[in-house]
């Protein structure tokens, strides 16, 4: 399996709708096991996001998905900086299989 974890930072005021832009491209993308979006709870402009994927092959092809690449094309213009990145090996879990 293959994991990343990020933190971006938003325009300050549009951290929803990075989110709503973010949820519209997640749908539908081969190979991904998990996609969690969420909201920095300290940080009024900050977005959580974990993946897990079944390879780094399928994450990768993920990005030429149409709805992916509509998405990133939306959200880009809100998105003052991507702060961390983060490449885990995920080996099991509640909702994973294991």
């Amino acid at each position: 399996m293959y994991g990343l974890i990020g933190k971006m930072i938003a325009v300050p005021g549009q951290r929803d709708a990075v989110i709503d832009a973010i949820l519209e491209g997640i749908k539908g993308m081969p190979g991904c096991l998990s996609y969690i979006v969420a909201k920095d709870p300290s940080n009024a402009d900050a977005i959580w996001f974990t993946e897990v994927w079944d390879s780094k092959a399928s994450h990768d092809a993920s990005l030429s998905l149409p709805a992916v690449r509509a998405a990133i094309t939306k959200a880009r213009p809100l998105i003052a900086k991507f702060e961390t990145s983060i490449e885990t090996t995920p080996v099991g879990g509640h909702g994973l299989g294991g």
